[in-house]
């Protein structure tokens, strides 16, 4: 019988090299993929899925393939935990998600507690940043979204009456209320505040005490399932008030909820990333999958590219470094343009705009930047 000797030294990289050849880059994305905020999950899930494909086929990430795992949080806070700690049980590195504020804030704290880094495309709380833990944001935030859709306010409705409605979460309030603050602080006083419960699908009484107010605005603070359903039940019971809303109606879903009467809300977002000419390859696989990017597709997509150039700008993987440099001030090359993030993890180039929703001449309503 023939006997083959290893050395130490051989034995050992022999082990480092099987290792290197298996090792993955676990990365998690996170958003409602069932429930009435399913298309956002499904904006997230297919931003990410793209990333990875694509910087996979380039070589990864420090020379490591990227793994994704996938969590439905269902927008609900306690999923969202729950779906952190599966993440944790599974080695997850890196997180893009979650989508709501309400559920990122829960979520991020089991992140944070575990030395892991998260990016969110979509969660616009202030306090998603504020309290100092592993993380950033790719969007902009509802202080900075509220005082765009205040001025607006103040600017071209002056001598409307307006009425503030949310649903209760913590973006739909706090965007509610950031800006409710900037109207009062020009001198309008809402004649209706008023905040509804998620999953309603009965607004009449609501309606009813929009009717009565004789608001001619009504700002709604929420997302696209109440928000379609109140301004469809609004123009059912008579109601022509103009409806106005922030990022959280951004996906055609909308109009399909509220039907003929979507036709001229108003909306404040960033400047539509499909436009963007840094994301114009990117836009091109999406159309050829027959898969509209709108939205928060392309900023999931940015998230991991965010994450692959930290990484590599650091030499390493390890996620506390990795967002040590994400939030240092360096330049990102991303499908949404150069982004640079501040200590807190929020952009430091943030904006808003105004879209209107509109028919197009094949009869469909979509937004429009205005």
């Amino acid at each position: 019988m023939r006997k083959v000797w290893l050395s130490g030294l051989t034995l050992v990289a022999s082990i480092a090299l099987a290792a290197s050849a298996n090792a993955q880059v676990k990365v998690g994305v996170a958003g409602p993929l069932t429930g009435g905020y399913a298309a956002f999950g499904a904006q997230l899930k297919r931003g990410a899925e793209q990333a990875v494909a694509d910087i996979n086929e380039a070589g990864g990430i420090l020379g490591q393939k990227i793994e994704l795992f996938v969590g439905d949080d269902q927008g609900d806070p306690k999923q969202g935990v729950s779906v952190a700690n599966k993440f944790v049980g599974d080695g997850v590195q890196f997180v893009i998600g979650h989508f709501n504020s309400g559920v990122t804030i829960p979520a991020s704290e089991v992140y944070a507690e575990n030395n892991m880094f998260m990016v969110t495309p979509g969660a616009t709380n202030p306090q998603v940043t504020e309290r100092g833990l592993n993380l950033l944001r790719v969007c902009g935030r509802d202080d900075q979204q509220g005082i765009v859709a205040g001025q607006y306010i103040l600017d071209n409705f002056k001598d409307k009456k307006v009425a503030v409605i949310h649903d209760k979460t913590t973006y739909g309030k706090g965007l509610a209320d950031e800006t409710k603050k900037k109207i009062n602080e020009g001198g309008i006083k809402e004649v209706l505040y008023e905040g509804i419960n998620i999953n309603e699908k009965d607004f009449s009484a609501l309606v009813s005490k929009i009717k009565q107010s004789g608001a001619e605005i009504v700002y709604w603070g929420g997302l696209h399932t109440e928000g379609g359903l109140i301004l469809r039940q609004m123009r059912d019971q008579g109601v022509n008030a103009t409806m106005m809303s922030g990022d959280g109606i951004v996906t055609e879903e909308f109009a399909a909820i509220a039907g003929p009467g979507a036709e001229g809300t108003l909306m404040t977002f960033a400047p539509d990333p499909q436009k963007k000419p840094e994301a114009a390859e990117v836009v091109k696989k999406f159309l050829a999958q027959n898969f509209k990017p709108e939205a928060y597709t392309l900023y999931a997509y940015a998230a991991l590219q965010i994450i692959a150039q930290a990484a590599e700008k650091a030499g390493t993987l390890d996620p506390q470094k990795v967002g040590e440099v994400a939030r240092s001030g360096v330049v990102f090359k991303t499908v949404l343009g150069d982004i640079s993030f501040d200590q807190k993890g929020d952009r430091t180039d943030a904006d808003y705009t105004m879209y209107v929703w509109k028919k197009m001449p094949d009869g469909k309503i979509t937004y429009e930047q205005m």
